[in-house]
């Protein structure tokens, strides 16, 4: 399984929409909260509601071939809760503009499932009256959700907007399921046991061993059909592993544009600085010198899925190749010395993923019930549904209590990998949804034994929890200052990064770069977020 890094990461606010928004519905308590039909609810236990309800829903998938009308997971789910949603789902790759859509129409549902609404969209929507405030909601009706967030204060934080109200329900990965966490990229030891080459060290070693891989017929062919260094998840892949390794990001990766100028708390801008500079030089390097694969910024992930089957790369930015790829002989890089002598592994958050994973709108009849429905996803039983299935179809129970997937599973008949085959009954794969994911239950390539491995030689060079600060929170007021301003700059820095590794621009142009920059705001974008974290302080 792959997890979404590039929404667990948020590179960029999401555009504001000009929408036409209902206001309070005439059930409206004085905290902005509905109420539903209280006279149907279970306060606990299965079913959720007394008499079958149905409920509009809107989520993204991952695989079109799936059916979420049809599936095993909302079938079974539906005869335990007694709530029965009518799906509409689109594709991961059009869900910005399809949600987008619906709600600038005002033609939206009940509920939004895996739909990723960035912080702007829930403080924005939140304060319109669309998205229902879950605060009481939480209280009264979610225990395993409320007891995350007792457990994990970092979490509250980070999930509370700045008007003191949480809009929606998140991804938490556990911060004690380190294997997900923290992982370095995947090398071929045989490969470097052919070429008599030790796995690098430094980034310098790291250029040296992806030329040997290239020009030296590792894998003993007499070909030269050997790839160096590649991802299916675009550059900044291979940017976060090497973050650390340029003195960027000793704060984390929830503010991935952010961290402090040294021996402050002050932020800078980290596109801008003269260690992202040295990072692309050496990306720059690697690329025009075709050790890092051609396509990177335009292939998706199932295009390339099936070019690192071959098994032609000697480094790959994916999770374990043994699982993904049934590929032998990958063990994780190293954490990598830079040209300073940085060595840190930074690209880490405090566990939480994208915030707007369920949202209830004002259009939600039964808001009590669905948030009794959501909150079982947070919960041991509905954990172990969610990822694992259910006993004797897709997993079974071992004399010892622990559990794992069918054979059909892991060894499917027809060759397809655990993500598709798992995605006949379930809807993980891809890493869109709301829920906690942990070791015990979450069986993907990341809980397996050479991804722990992976994590534990990470460990000791990678950010304490207490260094990691949470995502900022804007008021509204803030988000309307910096949000289009800061959507223009992320783009601008995504087309300058891109064109500075290909070649397409030449480092000469850097100072002009920064300016460019500076005149497009961010100053004023600097000041909005320093004052953000100096409020949650």
């Amino acid at each position: 399984m792959k997890i979404k890094k590039k929404h667990v990461y948020g590179l960029a606010a999401s555009l504001l929409l000009a929408t036409s928004l209902l206001g309070a519905c005439s059930d409206t308590k004085e905290t902005g909260e509905k109420t539903g039909n209280i006279d149907n609810l279970n306060a606990t236990g299965m079913p959720i509601t007394k008499e079958k309800i149905e409920v509009d829903g809107f989520a993204a998938k991952f695989f079109a071939s799936q059916d979420w009308n049809n599936l095993m997971l909302w079938e079974e789910y539906e005869k335990m809760s007694n709530i029965h949603i009518n799906w509409t789902t689109v594709q991961t790759e059009v869900l910005a503009d399809k949600k987008n859509l619906l709600l600038a129409a005002g033609n939206y549902p009940e509920i939004f499932f895996a739909s990723a609404f960035s912080k702007t969209d829930l403080i924005k929507y939140g304060q319109q009256g669309v998205f229902l405030p879950l605060n009481d909601y939480i209280e009264q009706y979610a225990p395993n959700f409320k007891k995350l967030l007792d457990e994990y204060p970092s979490v509250k934080q980070g999930v509370t907007m700045a008007d003191g109200k949480i809009y929606g329900f998140p991804t938490i990965y556990d911060p004690k399921f380190t294997s997900l966490r923290v992982g370095a990229p995947w090398i071929n030891q045989k490969w470097l046991d052919n070429l008599g080459l030790q796995s690098p060290e430094t980034t310098d070693d790291l250029y040296k061993v992806l030329k040997a891989f290239k020009e030296n017929d590792p894998n003993r062919n007499g070909l030269q059909d050997e790839q160096g260094w590649g991802t299916g998840y675009g550059i900044e892949q291979i940017i976060y592993y090497l973050r650390g390794s340029f003195g960027l990001n000793k704060q984390g990766t929830m503010n991935v544009n952010l961290d402090f100028k040294e021996g402050t708390e002050e932020f800078r801008f980290v596109p801008t600085t003269d260690e992202y500079k040295q990072l692309l030089e050496f990306l720059n390097k690697l690329y025009k010198e075709g050790l890092i694969n051609k396509d990177v910024f335009t292939t998706e992930p199932q295009k390339f899925a099936a070019e690192a089957a071959k098994g032609t790369f000697g480094m790959l930015s994916e999770v374990d190749p043994k699982e993904l790829f049934k590929l032998d002989g990958y063990t994780g890089a190293h954490v990598l010395e830079g040209p300073n002598g940085d060595r840190q592994f930074t690209a880490m958050t405090n566990g939480l993923g994208n915030l707007g994973m369920f949202v209830l709108t004002d259009k939600a009849k039964n808001p009590e019930a669905m948030v009794r429905w959501i909150d079982h996803l947070y919960g041991d039983e509905g954990t172990k549904m969610f990822f694992m299935g259910f006993e004797g179809v897709t997993y079974e129970e071992n004399a010892d209590g622990t559990i794992q997937y069918v054979k059909d599973i892991t060894n499917n008949p027809d060759g397809k990998n655990l993500d598709q085959a798992i995605s006949d009954y379930l809807t993980w794969p891809g890493g869109y949804y709301p829920g906690i994911v942990t070791q015990k239950y979450f069986q993907g390539a990341e809980a397996k034994e050479n991804s722990i491995n992976n994590a534990n030689q990470v460990m000791p060079y990678a950010l304490k929890d207490e260094e990691i600060i949470p995502g900022l929170n804007y008021t509204v007021e803030e988000n309307d200052r910096v949000s289009a301003v800061l959507t223009d700059i992320q783009t601008y820095v995504n087309e300058m990064t891109a064109s500075f590794i290909t070649g397409k621009e030449s480092f000469d142009k850097w100072n002009d770069y920064k300016k460019t920059i500076e005149k497009m705001g961010l100053q004023e974008y600097l000041e909005v977020a320093q004052g953000a974290y100096d409020r949650s302080k």
